[in-house]
């Protein structure tokens, strides 16, 4: 069992840099998220891919290990999006003749197309939480995307209505929510990006669909909103379009970028009820800030939270920076949490 974690816990928000023996970064980085399968985008043979993703992954797993970092991800390594490869497991979709969607900076993009219902034919990453398990005695996090992002990444040519689309992705979620638990992960992380990205449909549903697949898990779960990668989204707004609508949700946990946003923390005082996971680096640069400009970001916020419940990680995931320049960025946000943990006296647990 993992050690208590001690206060203002940190992590990543999922992602990290897969490295370059592994994927194409530079074709990765100069084209917007696959939402459908990118297989060209891996370096390596399908037979051997596997293995050189678990090699990729275990290095995920020590980066943060040394860099401090309390709450481990595996990185997310087998993945060529956030959302693809959870999204493209599914029954119901037509994958060989994609649809399109819009997405968030106005370009119409290829997405899975709805041609049955949605289901899940088995658990799609159970292994991967066995296999961060088996590497790491720390608190372990994994991502899953939200039916509500996975709902407005999809052509919908099967269902009424897209919200009924968003309740069966709910459904799926729900059901691996469950068994992600069961194979050992600590806290289950739903991405909802598009819940900020297209708030007036997400305040008909999104919270009715976070709802339906975070009810009765048997762990935390925590849902992030974002503005996107720094990579691809470059202007931020000054505040979220979507959040108090969370409150009511079974979310433990609600995860948002402060550091690039220069978010008004006052913004997050109607989430007082759940615990904050606070995003303090940015990464629109590769940069390394200083632990201490990391701590300033967090004191800004303390007198609209509760430290108690607070958490600390990046803005986004760091999957498009240089590995050197996560690595330093992890390093200063374990060290700015100890620098504010001596500061505000809070007490670190014993085993």
């Amino acid at each position: 069992m993992p050690a208590p974690l001690p206060p203002l816990p940190t992590m990543v928000v999922g992602s990290l840099p897969q490295p370059d023996w592994l994927i194409d970064r530079e074709r990765l980085g100069h084209q917007f998220p696959p939402r459908v399968r990118a297989a060209e985008l891996w370096r390596i043979e399908p037979q051997l891919l596997q293995e050189a993703q678990d090699d990729a992954t275990l290095a995920a797993i020590r980066s943060q290990e040394e860099a401090g970092l309390d709450i481990l991800t595996d990185g997310e390594i087998r993945r060529e999006s956030y959302s693809n490869h959870f999204a493209t497991a599914l029954d119901g979709l037509d994958l060989e003749h994609p649809g399109t969607v819009r997405n968030r900076s106005g370009i119409d993009i290829p997405v899975p197309r709805v041609t049955g219902d949605i289901r899940r034919p088995g658990p799609v990453q159970v292994d991967d939480v066995r296999f961060l398990r088996a590497h790491t005695d720390r608190t372990i996090k994994i991502t899953v995307p939200g039916p509500f992002t996975m709902s407005q990444q999809a052509q919908n040519d099967h269902y009424p209505d897209d919200r009924a689309l968003a309740l069966a992705y709910a459904d799926v979620v729900r059901e691996e929510i469950a068994e992600l638990f069961a194979a050992g992960a600590d806290i289950v992380q739903l991405d909802e990006p598009w819940l900020q990205a297209r708030p007036d449909v997400a305040r008909r549903y999104g919270a009715e669909a976070l709802t339906r697949a975070a009810a009765d898990a048997p762990g935390p779960v925590h849902v992030h909103l974002c503005f996107g990668y720094a990579a691809m989204v470059a202007d931020r707004p000054d505040g979220y379009s979507f959040l108090p609508e969370l409150a009511d949700t079974p979310v433990a946990a609600v995860s948002v970028e402060t550091a690039q946003s220069r978010l008004d923390p006052a913004s997050l005082r109607p989430l007082r009820g759940k615990a904050l996971v606070l995003g303090v680096l940015d990464l629109s640069t590769p940069d390394v800030e200083t632990p201490e400009t990391i701590a300033d970001r967090v004191r800004r916020a303390l007198d609209d939270v509760d430290v108690e419940r607070l958490m600390l990680s990046s803005d986004c995931g760091l999957k498009y920076l240089p590995r050197a320049s996560a690595a330093g960025k992890m390093r200063a946000l374990a060290q700015a949490a100890a620098l504010l943990r001596s500061e505000l006296s809070l007490e670190i647990p014993r085993r």
